[in-house]
């Protein structure tokens, strides 16, 4: 539990259960972010202050790829996840199809996150290229929300000089499904095929060895493993062809134009030094937490049921519940009224719920798809939290559903 209050207006504590969404930082990223917030210096200057912001930049280069198994000139720094992943998707097959016409596809899931799905989409439409637009194929996943390999097999088998690139996240931001990113390498690899992954979800929660996986592009983010927010990094190996999105003055290998923040990744580096250092036993408290949690949740609630794979197959602090009958964000802000933080598992456009993606790409109806909630868990939850949720869900959803009955939008769902 947290200490609440936004302005004062709750008293009770805040059971914080939306770290997928982002995470405390760590007092070891705060130290190390705000030790350098006060120093002058550019990194790309000559002079003194500038070589010692270089410094910083350059060391956090070296600590964030040692954690993660890369070569320090593999990490290009960006402003996060989502900056990742349009310079991975975007420039890569920019430069991939430059180098030879023919290849004009794009393979990824129908479960990605938008971070993904919406550069792909904007490639789809044929924005930002001279010739025709990219073909994206939204590969199906299974029911837990895992990439079927043999789909993309033969996907890639029905014209492979085509494909320019291959993009499946690491583990999936909603069910925390993790996916068969070894099986996708290993297909790629046999037509030299580069892939990306989006492991904003994974690093720090699941073993990341950049160079031992195969993948040839990795986009990861601070603020969902105990860093800061607006600062991230794009792992590409130095072989791979990818073209600039941003121009200027050439800093990141020429990939990503712009004055480098020494203050945000020094709280990077610190934040993944801990997270990867701490990980082995901090995923095994998180993982039996989540597991209590589902039980008793399951026990108050016996018609909800758990969205996404078993606990190999799973991130350790995720757990996706769908409450029959209920609205999502009406179940949420129920919860939130009584100080428990969580989020649904669709997105809200313009205030208009929608059914989640990723959950209608499993398979299940658009009635189940808006009925879900994610709790994440992450290193400040503890046993209280999960008391806390225990004790609130059965009578916020039983007044979920009766405010669904009564307006009926609740009708469909329980009949």
């Amino acid at each position: 539990m947290n200490d609440s209050g936004i302005g004062g207006r709750r008293l009770a504590p805040t059971v914080y259960l939306d770290h997928a969404a982002s995470t405390p930082m760590y007092a070891e990223a705060v130290a190390a972010m705000t030790s350098q917030l006060s120093r002058a210096g550019n990194a790309s200057s000559l002079h003194a202050s500038g070589r010692a912001a270089r410094r910083v930049v350059e060391e956090s280069r070296e600590a964030i790829a040692a954690a993660l198994g890369a070569r320090p000139g593999d990490v290009v720094f960006t402003s996060g996840g989502t900056e990742a992943d349009n310079l991975a998707l975007k420039g890569i097959y920019w430069a991939r199809r430059a180098e030879d016409p023919r290849r004009t596809r794009i393979l990824s899931t129908a479960a990605e996150h938008h971070a993904g799905l919406d550069p792909l989409h904007w490639l789809d439409a044929g924005a930002g290229t001279a010739g025709p637009p990219a073909d994206v194929e939204l590969l199906p996943v299974d029911g837990d929300g895992r990439l079927r390999t043999d789909v993309l097999g033969a996907a890639i088998e029905r014209d492979p000089a085509s494909v320019a690139l291959i993009s499946v996240m690491w583990a999936n931001n909603e069910v925390g499904a993790v996916q068969p990113l070894d099986e996708v390498v290993a297909l790629a690899r046999r037509h030299d095929i580069p892939v990306h992954t989006d492991a904003v979800q994974a690093v720090g929660h699941v073993p990341v060895d950049f160079a031992a996986t195969g993948v040839d592009a990795l986009s990861m983010t601070g603020h969902k493993l105990g860093g800061p927010l607006g600062v991230g990094a794009l792992l590409v190996r130095r072989e791979v062809e990818v073209a600039p999105l941003l121009h200027g003055g050439g800093q990141e290998r020429d990939l990503r134009s712009g004055t480098v923040d020494a203050a945000g990744v020094a709280g990077l580096a610190a934040a993944v030094q801990r997270a990867t250092a701490t990980r082995p036993q901090e995923a095994s408290r998180v993982a039996a937490l989540r597991d209590d949690l589902v039980r008793r949740v399951l026990e108050r609630v016996p018609d909800a049921s758990l969205n996404g794979p078993g606990q190999e197959q799973r991130l350790p602090g995720n757990a996706h519940l769908t409450f029959p009958g209920c609205e999502g964000d009406s179940l949420l802000m129920l919860l939130d009224a009584q100080g428990i933080e969580c989020s649904t598992g669709s997105a809200c456009s313009a205030g208009v719920p929608q059914a989640s993606h990723v959950l209608l790409a499993m398979g299940r109806s658009d009635d189940a798809a808006r009925a879900s909630l994610r709790f994440s868990l992450g290193h400040t939850s503890g046993a209280p939290d999960v008391d806390a949720l225990v004790e609130a869900i059965g009578p916020a959803v039983e007044r979920a559903r009766a405010a669904g009955l009564a307006s009926g939008l609740g009708a469909r769902a329980v009949s």
